[in-house]
């Protein structure tokens, strides 16, 4: 979100400064942390609620970590917590949040009084209560000025409307991905990276939309966060459909399970049978050979 924070955890930057701890805050509006530098006046703990500047104005955060070799980019400097909440402050936050949910019921109305294709999914008003922000999903481009003057006029503060992706709308309203657990997004992933089918196709995934795609409808995050894992172990193994050298004769990979360290391979004569890695033999140059040609098909085929 701008300047104010960066988010960037995990990416060092090539101008960096470290002049004093950074605190790692939470907003659980939109659901995502943020960096904050610590004010010297005083010092905050984990769980503390504290006011910040944000690029949308005044916020209360929770602190859920103190950094104390946090490495940033100079040239985006971060703000300083501004001081920690009070229990006035937090008395106002709650009143603040039970105005906006309010503000949500009227903007409803008027989105069908507008005939407008698009979803509420949160209501925030700024601490200093000078704006009010409705975040909203739509597959497509709305014209909403009408709507707010119309909202402007009703609220006497500046409105303003932020459209969210399908990966922010799954994340902020959460639900439960095919293996049952809690959405990534929604438990921990706090900045979204792109995933590719190859992605899919490295990990031996069955490249169909019921299988690689999230209930967003977008590829599911955990391919993506997870091929690291994969290239880092599929570099010990052969290609699918290689030719390789076992007890029992000489096969082709028909498919693998790297993190199960197993193996499918079909023997002439024999059917296909499990293997370990430790049990076969093949070619390291020829393994290099074939990913390659199966690499070009597949870029000719998603192209």
């Amino acid at each position: 979100m701008g300047k104010k924070y960066t988010g960037k955890e995990e990416e060092p930057a090539t101008s960096i400064t470290n002049n004093g701890k950074v605190i790692d805050v939470y907003f659980d509006t939109f659901q995502k942390r943020y960096f904050f530098l610590e004010n010297p006046n005083f010092d905050v703990k984990i769980n503390e609620k504290v006011l910040v500047e944000t690029q949308m104005g005044l916020a209360i955060g929770k602190v859920i970590a103190v950094k104390s070799d946090y490495k940033y980019d100079e040239k985006e400097p971060l703000k300083r917590i501004i001081r920690k909440a009070t229990d006035k402050d937090l008395e106002k936050n709650r009143e603040l949040k039970e105005d906006a949910v309010k503000a949500g019921f009227i903007f409803r109305n008027k989105i069908k009084k507008y005939n407008l294709n698009l979803k509420l999914v949160a209501t925030e008003y700024t601490f200093d209560r000078k704006k009010l922000i409705f975040y909203f999903a739509s597959e497509e481009r709305v014209d909403f000025r009408s709507l707010v003057k119309d909202l402007a006029a009703i609220f006497k503060v500046r409105i303003e409307l932020r459209q969210i992706g399908v990966r922010d709308f799954a994340k902020m309203v959460g639900d439960c991905g095919s293996c049952g657990k809690t959405l990534c997004c929604k438990s921990f992933i706090n900045k979204f990276d792109s995933v590719s089918i190859k992605m899919a196709r490295d990990q031996g995934v069955v490249v169909t939309p019921s299988k690689i795609t999230g209930v967003c409808g977008r590829l599911k995050c955990c391919i993506g966060f997870e091929n690291e894992q994969y290239n880092e172990i599929k570099e010990n193994y052969p290609a699918t459909g290689q030719e390789v050298i076992t007890d029992e004769g000489k096969g082709n990979v028909v498919s693998m399970n790297m993190l199960n360290d197993l193996i499918f391979i079909n023997i002439q004569g024999k059917g296909i049978g499990r293997y370990r890695l430790s049990e076969i033999k093949f070619d390291k140059q020829e393994k290099i050979e074939i990913e390659k040609r199966q690499s070009c098909c597949n870029y000719i085929e998603e192209n």
